[in-house]
């Protein structure tokens, strides 16, 4: 995985992709699983850097 500190604060699916080594329509499909939230910014879709890394670990959701 690449250095946290390097990534944006609002990841992208091109990031997740990356970061997960997979391919975009898997990551497409992440994204939108309701796993975590994301939100929808004109055409892109954004992930909070920290809200995905508390996934990727197993913490829980925070309230």
């Amino acid at each position: 995985m690449s250095d946290r500190d390097e990534l944006p604060d609002s990841l992208e699916v091109k990031h997740i992709q990356k970061l997960l080594n997979c391919g975009r329509r898997q990551a497409y499909e992440l994204v939108n699983s309701g796993q975590f939230h994301a939100v929808r910014v004109e055409t892109k879709i954004k992930v909070s850097k920290k809200v995905f890394f508390q996934w990727y670990e197993g913490q829980e959701r925070s309230s």
